[in-house]
């Protein structure tokens, strides 16, 4: 057998074990070095004020919308491309790489021109303290103006994951996540003869190694994916296929959409106690992401196996993956959860914390992690629903938690005049998060899965 075709078919021929470790690891060291470098940003910007800090954190909605479109479209993009191989349907898995391509040009063009116009207004709608509207617009338009590296990074990345080359993305996001950690300090602090440039140069950082990370996995698409051809002569969008890649990837894209609006409200409840307040809650979503996004690394290794096997109609490789993954992580959730209890005023240290952020971030950080292990169960199980084609499901999961009880939690618990109650809301809302993701769970075993 050739060496293209072991390629092409070890999704569907490697012990599962093995593979979705082979596949997740690289995703997953990957994604610790993301989550150290978005830590490490926040933890330079810190030491400029603690109003720097609140501005980047108040940053976070709409830079989740951006990760939200690149992410979907890639949720699609992978799904399709997976399932595509698994066919032995090349010429569709190789149309639906070029669409995916043209998909990221767009979704730049949309973030251009929001970081052109609307910047100012956001934090406006936040906050009237003019230092924050100032740091927060100074760096947020630097970002959404040359999103083209993050978009570019997202859909290449995705291509190298849905083909089974995972090693070439931990390169990639290892590489721009060490460009940014190094040019952190220079940029902000001015060292080696450059400019001090404050919150401008954390943005500068950020994109200069997201530009770097997409130039990297383009040239590896192009030299190292054998299993996809992209050739742009003659192209033409193929709006049927772009139409089956949204009809996977909009309820990812809703889903963290709706995360975007969940922090914009979180925001504007908590600013109503203090501006420390949302500089604590924008400090935990950088720590959880140590917890989070190595799960998020572990889904991307496993989408594709399960797709292929979808695509092949081998159910049992298919089940197995989502019992192992879910075992992995629930232990790294686990790891998480006993970090947030045990330390959490030495996490909160990290970013130059006053005596106020230390008490009232190690009562939250200790509130919020108690849904961790939770959150493992749903996160993969969402997973498997985008792997299989609905991800209606997850959204419809996601609605639920953000919007239809955490929030609305939130808002009725900061009546009482306590802070401290607001971060109850995470846990209750991921226990309702769980039993509505085991009832659409049954639901597509039913009508899917055990007819393979």
């Amino acid at each position: 057998m050739s060496d293209t075709a072991i390629k092409e078919n070890k999704m569907g021929t490697l012990p599962i074990n093995r593979l979705l470790l082979t596949m997740s690891l690289p995703m997953m060291a990957s994604m610790l070095v993301q989550a150290l470098y978005n830590i490490v940003d926040s933890i330079f910007v810190a030491r400029i004020s603690e109003d720097a800090l609140t501005a980047v954190s108040m940053a976070f909605p709409l830079q989740t919308l951006m990760i939200a479109l690149a992410g979907g479209t890639g949720v699609g993009i992978n799904a399709i491309l997976s399932k595509s191989l698994g066919e032995k349907e090349y010429e569709r898995a190789n149309k639906t790489a070029e669409n995916g391509i043209f998909l990221a040009l767009i979704s730049y063009l949309i973030f251009l021109i929001i970081g052109l116009t609307v910047v100012k207004p956001f934090y406006m709608s936040q906050t009237e303290d003019l230092a924050i509207i100032g740091y927060g617009t100074d760096y947020l338009t630097i970002v959404l103006t040359c999103s083209f590296g993050i978009f570019g990074q997202f859909i290449f990345e995705r291509l190298l994951t849905s083909t089974g080359r995972t090693l070439f993305t931990m390169v990639t996001q290892g590489t721009g996540a060490i460009i940014n950690l190094i040019f952190d300090p220079i940029f902000i602090f001015g060292l080696l003869g450059f400019p001090a440039l404050g919150v401008k140069g954390a943005a500068l950082a950020t994109i200069a190694g997201q530009i770097v990370a997409a130039v990297m996995a383009c040239i590896f698409n192009i030299k190292k994916n054998t299993d996809i051809h992209i050739s742009f002569k003659g192209f033409k969008p193929d709006w049927v296929l772009i139409g089956h890649i949204y009809k996977i990837g909009v309820p990812s894209i809703i889903m963290q959409s709706i995360g975007s609006l969940m922090v914009y409200i979180m925001n504007k409840i908590l600013i109503g106690f203090s501006s420390t307040a949302v500089a604590v809650f924008g400090v935990y979503f950088k720590l959880q992401s140590f917890t989070f996004m190595p799960v998020f690394g572990l889904n991307n290794g496993m989408i594709p196996i399960i797709a292929y096997n979808y695509g092949a109609k081998n159910k049992e490789r298919m089940m197995k993956t989502w019992r192992l993954s879910w075992i992995y992580a629930t232990a790294i959730m686990a790891l998480g959860l006993a970090a947030f209890e045990a330390v959490p005023g030495f996490l909160l240290s990290f970013f130059d914390a006053s005596e106020e952020m230390l008490a009232m971030g190690s009562v939250a950080l200790r509130i919020i992690a108690v849904h961790f292990p939770i959150a493992a169960y749903c996160i993969v199980t969402g997973s498997l629903f985008q792997a299989l084609g609905v991800s209606v499901y997850s959204m419809i999961v996601s609605i639920m938690r953000q919007i239809v009880v955490l929030i609305p939690a939130a808002f009725l618990l900061s009546l009482l005049g306590n802070v401290d109650y607001v971060w109850w809301s995470f846990p209750i809302a991921e226990i309702m998060s769980a039993l509505a993701t085991t009832f659409f769970y049954k639901r597509i075993y039913n009508k899917v899965i055990k007819h393979i």
